[in-house]
Formats: C-alpha cells, structure tokens, sequence
C-alpha cells in the first residue's frame, strides 16, 4: 500500500488511486477461474476420425452425444451421463417438447436445436446409425458429426 507522509503544505486533497483491493480481486477471479474451467470441460475419452471439415455453430440447447463400441455393445453418452435406447428417445422426445412448451408461438426453424454425434473412430456403424435413427424418431431434423480435422485442414467460415 502506499501513504503520503508530510512534503506537502497545502491541504489539497490526495488523488492516487489505491489499486491494491483492484489486483486482489482480480488474484482472486484468476484462482476461480483456473480451479472452474477443468470441471466444467469434461468429454468422453475418444479418438475422432481425422477429416476436413467446415467450423459449426454451437449453441447451448444443442444436444452433445458421444458413441463408442464397447464390449457390451454400443454406448451412447448424452453430456456425461450413458443411456440406453430408450432413455434417448425419451430424453430426445423431452428435450424437443421443453424447447416447443418455452417458445410456442414464437417458434422458428433456426430455434430448434441441434444433434451433434461425436463418434469414436473404431465404433461400428450400426451404434452411430442407431442413434442418428432414435434422435431422428425423437423429432430432431438437423443431426451433425463432430470430427477432428487433421492439421492445417480447417475451413473458415465466409461471412
């Protein structure tokens, strides 16, 4: 901290900012910041195929899948959470009926969500077909792929 101490005889007023308790909330929102983010950014272990492709916007209605093959079959993962076939159809079915229920008549194409599929690159095709089958029953039209493009081999999207 600083402090004035005497050298002045006039009795004007002290104008320095103090920008101490400014750099120990800033500290503090860094340290958040750096303990949050880890938690909030969590994905199924996966390995994407590796093709070209066009950036996508992402908006936070849009329903996140992951598919792999396991060894009980296929796994289907809604954020972090797996389910089965029918837990995706009612989740999908659910989802679609909250966005209908909260816009009503309001509603437009563009505000309807989104599927994006990321698939492991040695899963089978009938696990990711079976999805993009169940989130097409469930009344999504638009269903993306979500892959990892291999290096230099990104789009940029012309506006």
């Amino acid at each position: 901290m600083a402090m004035s101490v005497g050298g002045s005889s006039d009795e004007t007023p002290m104008s320095d900012i103090n920008t101490t308790p400014l750099v120990d909330v800033m500290l503090v929102l860094l340290i958040i910041f750096l303990i949050a983010v880890p938690v909030v950014i969590q994905t199924v272990k996966l390995e994407l195929p590796k093709v070209p492709f066009e950036p996508t916007q992402t908006k936070p209605e849009n329903v996140a899948l992951s598919v792999k093959g396991g060894p009980d079959g296929c796994e289907v993962f809604w954020n972090m959470t797996k389910v089965n076939h029918e837990e995706l159809l009612e989740r999908g079915v659910a989802k679609l009926k909250g966005v209908v229920d909260k816009l009503g008549a309001n509603l437009k194409p563009d505000d309807i969500p989104e599927v994006h599929i990321r698939g492991d690159v040695n899963t089978p095709y009938r696990c990711i077909g079976g999805t993009v089958y169940t989130m097409q029953m469930a009344g999504f039209a638009k269903v993306g792929f979500i892959s990892e493009p291999p290096a230099g081999s990104v789009k940029t999207l012309d506006r």
